[in-house]
C-alpha cells in the first residue's frame, strides 16, 4: 500500500479480512486455524476497492473473477454481491460514521 493507515483504516482492513475469511470463504476453510491466511493475497486489492468506495458490482466482479481464474471455481454471483454490500456497509460504519 505504501502509506500508513489511520486507525479507522486499520479497523476497516481488519474487518475486510474477517469478511473475506469467514463470510466469502469460497474454498471452505473458515474453520481451519492453519488456513487463516488463505485469502491474504486478495485482501489488499479488496481493501483498496472498499476504501475507495467502489461500486458493489465492481467489488463483486473482482471476487467472481478471483474465484473463477485463481481458484477454478464456479462463483455464486448473489453471494459476491452480498459480500460487496456487507463490506461497503462496514466501510460506511467505520469511515463515514466514525466507529
Amino acid at each position: 500500500m505504501g502509506t500508513k493507515l489511520d486507525e479507522q483504516e486499520k479497523k476497516l482492513y481488519r474487518q475486510t479480512d474477517e469478511v473475506l475469511h469467514y463470510l466469502w470463504d469460497p474454498i471452505g476453510v473458515r474453520g481451519i486455524a492453519q488456513a487463516r491466511d488463505e485469502y491474504y493475497s486478495y485482501l489488499p486489492h479488496v481493501f483498496t476497492m472498499v476504501l475507495n468506495d467502489s461500486k458493489p458490482e465492481e467489488i463483486a466482479e473482482y471476487l467472481i473473477r478471483t474465484e473463477e481464474d485463481s481458484m477454478g471455481l464456479s462463483p455464486d454471483r448473489e453471494k459476491a454481491i452480498d459480500i460487496a454490500q456487507t463490506l461497503l456497509g462496514i466501510r460506511e460504519a467505520i469511515i463515514e460514521d466514525g466507529f
